[in-house]
C-alpha cells in the first residue's frame, strides 16, 4: 500500500528537468550510475573514508540535478525495509570481539563492521539507482539500453513488466474504490476478507485486461519495440562526464591508501 502512495511507479518524475545531467545521453548515464555502483559495492569492508567520499559524491550529484528529496527518500525508505531483513543477519557474524551476547547470539565487533559496511554500500547504490530512474524518462531509459547492447527481447520484456504494472494498480484502485463504496472495508476482518478476494480476482481482471492491452498495441503497429522520444546525442560532455566519474571512482579507492 505504500507504493501507492509514493508515485513508485511513476519513475520519471524529474526528467524534464533542465540540467547537465539531464544533457547528457541516456546510456551515459547508465554507465556513469553502473560505474558508480560497482565501485561502491566492491569497495572491501571497513572502508569508511573511501564510502565518505562517495557520499560527498553522490550527495553533490543529488543536489546538481535538483531532484524531488521527498520522494527519493520515500523510495529509499521503502526499499530499505525489504533489505534490511537481509541486513540484519550480517549483524551476528563470529570472529572479533564479542560486544554482547545472549544465548547463541551474539553481536562482535567483525558483525558491526559487516552490518555497518553492507548497510553503507546498500544505501549509496539505492541513490545512485533511483537517481537514475528520477531523471531518466522510461522509454530514454530503454533506448540507452539498446544503445549498450542489452538484447532487445529482455528490453521489451522490461518495458512489457512496467506498463504491466500500471494496469495492476489500476484495476486494484478501482477494486479498492469499489469496496469502500459499499462499506466493506469499515472493520479488520471485512478489510482481510476484502484484500483475500480481490487477490484472486485481480489476477484474472489483469490477465483479461493485458490481453486486450496487447491486442490494442498490435492493431496500432507495435512490433517488440516501443516509440522512442527524442533525446539527447552523445557527444563531449558524455565524455567528460565519464572521466569524472572513472575520476571519483579512483580518488575514493585511494582516500584510505593516502591516510595509511
Amino acid at each position: 500500500m505504500t507504493l501507492l502512495h509514493i508515485r513508485a511507479f511513476h519513475l520519471d518524475i524529474d526528467s524534464h528537468k533542465n540540467t547537465v545531467w539531464h544533457a547528457l545521453a541516456p546510456r551515459t548515464r547508465i554507465l556513469c550510475v553502473l560505474l558508480m555502483v560497482f565501485a561502491i559495492v566492491l569497495t572491501p569492508n571497513g572502508r569508511w573514508w573511501t564510502w565518505g567520499f562517495y557520499g560527498i559524491a553522490v550527495i553533490s550529484l543529488l543536489f546538481l540535478t535538483r531532484i524531488t528529496l521527498p520522494v527519493l527518500l520515500k523510495r529509499i525508505a521503502v526499499e530499505l525495509s525489504f533489505v534490511s531483513v537481509v541486513l540484519l543477519g550480517t549483524l551476528f557474524r563470529d570472529g572479533g570481539e564479542v560486544i554482547w551476547a545472549w544465548g547463541f547470539l551474539r553481536i562482535t565487533t567483525t558483525g558491526l563492521t559487516v552490518l555497518g559496511s553492507v548497510t553503507l554500500k546498500a544505501l549509496l547504490s539505492l541513490m545512485m539507482l533511483n537517481l537514475l530512474t528520477l531523471t531518466t524518462s522510461v522509454p530514454a531509459l530503454l533506448n540507452g539500453l539498446l544503445e549498450l547492447r542489452i538484447p532487445p527481447l529482455l528490453v521489451a520484456t522490461i518495458a512489457s513488466m512496467y506498463r504491466y504494472l500500471g494496469v495492476l494498480i489500476g484495476e486494484f484502485n478501482a477494486m479498492r474504490r469499489a469496496a469502500a463504496c459499499r462499506n466493506l472495508m469499515t472493520n479488520r476482518y471485512w478489510q482481510r476478507l476484502v484484500i483475500g478476494n480481490t487477490i484472486g480476482s485481480l489476477f484474472i481482471r489483469t490477465y483479461d485486461r493485458g490481453e486486450r492491452i496487447h491486442h490494442a498495441m498490435l492493431s496500432r503497429g507495435y512490433r517488440g519495440a516501443f516509440p522512442v522520444e527524442k533525446i539527447p546525442l552523445a557527444g563531449r560532455r558524455d565524455i567528460v562526464a565519464l572521466a569524472l566519474t572513472l575520476i571519483v571512482m579512483l580518488a575514493g579507492q585511494s582516500v584510505d591508501l593516502f591516510r595509511k
